[in-house]
């Protein structure tokens, strides 16, 4: 399946992010890869809104140790303890961190310096274990609001539905 990714920066985010759900339902129908599943979420999610930086940070040692995983954009950091940074309190709180100025934000990792603000996600499995977190830079100020939010939320939902 040749799937074109929409750009969708113009668009309602409510339904921008439906769309986008849709194509990531359709285009993952039957994958049961957690890396396939966030290399597409990663490009669609990139492409869709533009964004300067689009990836996922894994975890590779439950509760002291995210690395980077499938993204689009520059060179992100390679490493990121729980706890610091924007990423690693995400993953510490497991909750969604929106930073509407990274500036402002204690502790944050600058991984590439046109960075303004973030947001980033937990990403949860079918047993409840946090496996990732999304992370979305943009270099504009305060790009992310509430319904990014719901919708990378419900974007990511897709990792609690393969079976281990």
């Amino acid at each position: 399946m040749a799937e074109t990714i929409p750009d969708l920066r113009g668009v309602p985010r409510a339904r921008a992010y439906a769309e986008l759900k849709g194509h990531a339902d359709a285009i993952l129908e039957g994958v049961d890869d957690e890396i396939t599943g966030m290399a597409t979420i990663a490009a669609l999610v990139h492409h869709a809104f533009g964004h300067l930086w689009t990836g996922f940070y894994r975890v590779v040692v439950p509760g002291q140790l995210l690395r980077v995983g499938p993204y689009q954009g520059s060179l992100g950091c390679l490493d990121i303890a729980f706890g610091q940074g924007v990423c690693g309190a995400a993953a510490a709180e497991m909750k969604t961190v929106i930073v509407p100025d990274v500036d402002k934000f204690p502790g944050h990792i600058t991984c590439d310096s046109r960075s303004r603000s973030e947001i980033v996600v937990p990403v949860i499995d079918a047993r409840g274990d946090l496996i990732a977190v999304l992370d979305v830079d943009s270099e504009r100020l305060d790009a992310f609001k509430p319904e990014d939010q719901q919708g990378l939320e419900r974007l990511v939902s897709w990792f609690a539905t393969i079976k281990q």
